[in-house]
């Protein structure tokens, strides 16, 4: 066991030798860490909020929650984090990123539609993807999401053209090390050699399955108007993730043929927990009963809901709340988008109050002529930052797993500094999380118990490397685009 060593802040000089000492036992399952004098946001109903507290790591996991874990001596030779200042809480879960798209960070930061996604990314980008480009888009969405405090993504990898493209992407979330799902799906466009699904179990195989940091979902389509009937989730697609032991992650879920779709996979028995939908908005009441009856999974992406404009511009939560589905949040696109969790928290929290208090407005105009019935509830800070957890973990199928800071679950969580300018004084943690905190007071981050970042900096990441990386990705997908536009060809 490692003798104690105090440190007493996030900024204090002998950090450096406390970071050497955590990175020397990285994998020792007997190595425990103890983070002392926080403010605990264990997200765990039965836990809830420590307004000082200590928090134990052993190995991967949590081990305890407290008050106070020296005095009980449930801390004995634990290495020793001074924590005061700062709020822990659990890392924050993306359900649905498209991460091969990482060097396209906000290439059509004013898209109007979804036509104009599809056809400037899907349709012009995505057929010149080499295996390399996968691996660089890939790993530069994991490290943006780990540096702004998501420890788990789900990878919605929708251009697998080969096996080794699907192998270029899964090694880059290997790489970045964050906990990460890789939803495998075939292109939309261009010429690819079919492997898909069939591919989905040499990676299931070859990786591991479930048994480490990165995981595999089946991904599809709702419908056949997109991209054709392939990629269209139903009896086939579900057969193939139920003889792998995978769940289904199904995107493009919105208006009235997503609803048809939804009422026909309930006919058919493929509605359930392992099934997420991605998106949700513009569906009829009988496909939100469908949903709800059946304890499927829901994933909104606000800013992509309201921003692009799918179907009628408004996140579904108030729709998923009447069918008692608590959602997950999602980052959806960078090439349009932000990468972070915390504009998803805010703009849904804006979003879904605004249309309450109008509701509001409009009942009491109503009532004084027939007597409407009430507006839906205004959401809270806890209902997102539970969204953004908690719901997330459960929608991509790691409920068990992550998700909240519960003992015996994984040590996937954050440090946020409390005291800095724009969060100080600290009044309401789950607030100031939600409201006032940003990537710039996620101090620490573990991942199973590893650091991978401290002090306010990604570990393990040369960025001088990764800058010309990304950009020779970029100048290289934009050159071979223009190739292909003028000869025609790839589409």
């Amino acid at each position: 066991m490692h003798p104690v060593r105090p440190v007493h802040r996030p900024t204090d000089t002998a950090r450096p030798a406390l970071l050497d000492l955590l990175r020397r036992t990285d994998g020792d399952p007997g190595r425990r860490i103890l983070f002392t004098g926080a403010t605990v946001v264990t997200m765990d109903p039965a836990l809830g909020t420590l307004a000082t507290g200590d928090l134990l790591v052993a190995g991967s996991t949590v081990a305890a929650v407290g008050p106070d874990l020296r005095a009980g001596g449930e801390a004995a030779d634990a290495v020793v984090v001074d924590a005061s200042g700062t709020i822990l809480a659990p890392g924050f879960v993306d359900t649905h990123r498209h991460a091969w798209q990482g060097q396209l960070r906000r290439i059509i930061p004013d898209v109007d539609d979804l036509a104009g996604y599809v056809g400037t990314t899907l349709a012009r980008y995505a057929p010149v993807y080499r295996p390399e480009d996968m691996y660089v888009g890939t790993r530069l969405a994991a490290l943006g999401a780990v540096d702004a405090g998501i420890t788990t993504m789900l990878d919605f990898s929708h251009n697998s053209r080969t096996a080794e493209h699907s192998d270029a992407a899964v090694q880059a979330l290997l790489d970045s090390g964050i906990r990460g799902i890789h939803a495998a799906m075939g292109p939309h466009f261009g010429d690819w050699d079919r492997q898909w699904p069939a591919d989905l179990g040499r990676l299931v195989d070859r990786y591991g399955g479930g048994t480490g940091l990165v995981t595999f979902r089946l991904a599809a389509l709702a419908t056949a108007e997109i991209a054709g009937p392939a990629l269209a989730f139903g009896p086939g697609l579900a057969r193939v993730a139920a003889e792998l032991g995978v769940g289904v992650s199904v995107d493009a879920v919105f208006g009235r043929s997503s609803s048809a779709a939804v009422l026909d996979w309930e006919r058919a028995g493929l509605l359930g927990d392992r099934l997420t939908l991605i998106h949700a908005t513009g569906l009829t009441a009988e496909a939100w009963r469908a949903i709800g009856a059946s304890g499927t999974r829901v994933s909104l992406a606000p800013t992509s809901e309201a921003q692009i404009g799918l179907e009628d511009a408004v996140p579904a939560v108030d729709d998923a709340l009447a069918a008692g589905v608590r959602p997950g949040l999602s980052i959806d696109v960078e090439v349009a988008l932000a990468g972070d969790m915390f504009t998803q928290m805010r703009a849904l929290h804006a979003i879904q109050r605004m249309r309450a208090v109008n509701a509001v407005n409009a009942v009491h105009a109503a009532r004084d002529v027939d007597g409407a019935d009430g507006p839906p509830d205004r959401i809270t800070t806890a209902d997102v930052l539970d969204f953004a957890t908690r719901q997330g973990a459960a929608t991509v199928g790691l409920g068990a797993t992550t998700g909240t800071l519960t003992p015996g679950k994984q040590a996937d969580l954050l440090m946020i500094t409390a005291d800095e300018i724009n969060n100080l004084p600290l009044n309401d943690p789950i607030g100031t999380v939600v409201l006032g905190a940003d990537a710039r007071n996620i101090d620490t981050v573990l991942i199973a118990g590893r650091v991978r970042k401290w002090a306010g900096r990604l570990l393990d990441v040369d960025l001088p490397a990764l800058r010309a990386e990304a950009a020779a990705s970029r100048d290289h997908v934009h050159r071979a685009a223009v190739a292909a536009d003028a000869t025609g060809g790839g589409r």
